[in-house]
């Protein structure tokens, strides 16, 4: 863990852009919030159908992000800085026209509830000391 999923509309992703996306989550996530590299896995969607609107107006361009993580593996101050280096990253990739209005979210799981080839975080976490 952890999985990052990224939805964008109106950004017309080339291959380029997301191997952008994806690249820059992964070095925030190692570099930042201290996730071993072999477990960071980047989703990029982008809605082709319907639309997105802020405050009741249609946007040009939009982004969401979503991470999942365990409970209690990230200091707030590097949540903080994640998000920060990740609207970074949205508007240098996505452009200047990106909203203020960006959501960028954790989700935290207990180490029980979750996990990544079949083992929870804990079973691997027992496995690996054992």
């Amino acid at each position: 863990m952890p999985f990052i999923r990224i939805t964008t509309f109106g950004a017309n992703l080339t291959p380029e852009i997301i191997h952008k996306l994806q690249q820059g989550t992964t070095d925030l996530m190692t570099a930042v919030m201290r996730k071993p590299l072999e477990g960071v896995a980047v989703l990029v969607e982008e809605i082709t159908q319907g639309g997105w609107s802020i405050a009741g107006r249609p946007v040009a361009v939009g982004a969401h992000v979503e991470s999942t993580i365990g409970l209690g593996t990230n200091a707030a101050a590097e949540k903080s800085q994640f998000m920060a280096g990740m609207m970074k990253l949205l508007q240098a990739v996505l452009g200047p026209s990106l909203p203020e209005a960006t959501y960028i979210s954790f989700h935290q799981f207990e180490h029980d509830a979750y996990g990544r080839g079949g083992l929870s975080r804990s079973d691997r976490k027992r496995r690996e000391a054992a």
